[in-house]
């Protein structure tokens, strides 16, 4: 099974009754998102090719989550398997900082210098073969997925929970 990066928008509300026990981890489909591989290879490629630093900083963030969110309610089967770092949390203030900044990122540039191809483009993101060959285009779908979902997560106050599964 292969690990796979991971976010949940919940309220804060839904995140407090998790807390008490008096709710079941259960945010909805519509609440998930699953980046694959692909936000990994993104950071990976801007490492490399020496895109600015807070850029770095935003997409670790946003992935990462902050490690001072009180989540360990959430370390259990249901959420995370305890192969890896347990869920983190980014507050409603910090998932709408994100959302600005992912909102603010040109794809383009970003990723105007991966190579055109498909196998150097891989290897400099650190992903395997993919079935089609368009790592910009895996990549750019990946990020727009991950931007919407901070934004949504922004205009309605939700926190975000992260965690590799």
């Amino acid at each position: 099974m292969a690990l796979t990066q991971q976010f949940a928008r919940v309220t804060p509300e839904h995140r407090e009754r998790l807390r008490t026990g008096t709710e079941e981890w259960d945010p909805g489909a519509e609440n998930l998102l699953d980046t694959g591989w692909a936000v990994w290879g993104l950071i990976r490629f801007c490492r490399a090719s020496g895109a600015d630093p807070d850029t770095v900083a935003l997409l670790d963030r946003a992935v990462s989550g902050d490690p001072d969110g009180d989540v360990a309610f959430l370390d259990h089967d249901g959420v995370y398997d305890g192969f890896t770092d347990p869920p983190r949390l980014l507050e409603p203030t910090a998932v709408a900082d994100i959302a600005r900044a992912l909102d603010a990122l040109d794809p383009g540039a970003l990723l105007a210098e991966l190579p055109d191809s498909p196998d150097e483009a891989s290897a400099v993101c650190g992903l395997g073969p993919l079935s089609d060959g368009d790592v910009r285009g895996h990549l750019v779908e990946h990020l727009t997925a991950m931007r919407e979902f901070y934004g949504e997560a922004a205009i309605h106050g939700q926190c975000v929970v992260t965690w590799i599964d």
